[in-house]
This record gives C-alpha cells, sequence and structure tokens, in this order.
C-alpha cells in the first residue's frame, strides 16, 4: 500500500479519501447568516407586487385617457356616462365619425379585477371627464383610488 503525505503534514492512504462533514456549530452559523439575510431582504419586496398593480392601473389609466382624448377628436364629444368606456370597442349609435376601435384588447380591468370608472360630465374634472379604479380595496372613495384627478 502506497502512502502519501498532503501539505498539512497527515498521511493518507492512496485510494482513499475520507470523508469531512460540517460541524453543528457551522451549521448553526450558516442558518443564523441565512435567516438575517432573511429578515433584511424580504421586507423590501413585500410591498413590491402592490407597487406594481398601482403602477399598471395608473398606466391603464393613462391608455384610457389617450384612446378617449383619439374619440373626442374623432366625434366632437366624449362618450356619456351611460356609453361608457365600451364606445372605444364599438361604435355607439347616431356617431358619424367614430374611427375605432382606440383600444387594442377586450375593455381592460384594473389589477384587481374590478371596472375602471368613467363619469362624464366629470366631478372632478369640469368640462372633462374622470375616470378612476376603486384600488385595492374594491371600495370608491378611499385612500387607495387611482384617478386621472
Amino acid at each position: 500500500m502506497r502512502t502519501m503525505y498532503h501539505m498539512n503534514g497527515r498521511r493518507h492512504s492512496a485510494g482513499r479519501h475520507t470523508a469531512r462533514a460540517f460541524t453543528l456549530v457551522e451549521l448553526l452559523l450558516v442558518l443564523v447568516i441565512l435567516a438575517v439575510l432573511a429578515m433584511v431582504v424580504v421586507p423590501k419586496f413585500t410591498g413590491r407586487s402592490e407597487q406594481a398593480r398601482v403602477t399598471a392601473a395608473r398606466t391603464d389609466i393613462a391608455n384610457l385617457e389617450t384612446a378617449l382624448d383619439a374619440f373626442e377628436v374623432d366625434c366632437g364629444r366624449f362618450p356619456t356616462s351611460e356609453e361608457g368606456l365600451r364606445v372605444l370597442l364599438e361604435p355607439p349609435a347616431g356617431v358619424q365619425n367614430w374611427r375605432g376601435p382606440y383600444i387594442k384588447r377586450q375593455m381592460p380591468t384594473d389589477p384587481w379585477g374590478n371596472p375602471y370608472v368613467y363619469r362624464y360630465p366629470g366631478a372632478h374634472n369640469q368640462g372633462s371627464y374622470d375616470l378612476s379604479s376603486a384600488g385595492p380595496d374594491g371600495r370608491e372613495g378611499g385612500d387607495n383610488d387611482i384617478s386621472n384627478w
């Protein structure tokens, strides 16, 4: 049997490997480090999904505003509250210069699954329209509503 010497001065047999395991202290130290990292990182990402939904709702409202403005340029007026946003996809009765559809996909709902609220004439935007999402709570009039005013 051939004997080999390693740098640390220990003698090992050739062709034979000894396995070295982690000690309990090393494993506990790694777990403590991972727990501390999780406590620092997790809170930073918890509010991101809700923030992304709010941003998506603001983007949808801006896109709907562009479509409503194009409708107004073509037809000479904004849709009534009764006609609603569906006139961006289908021509309303009695309108001459409708050149839609003004949005490319079906009528969007807000990121929480609720329809956008459209009112013309607007209570907040005099001489124009109000466009809003009820936000995460799904109820109009709260602090978390997203709107164009």
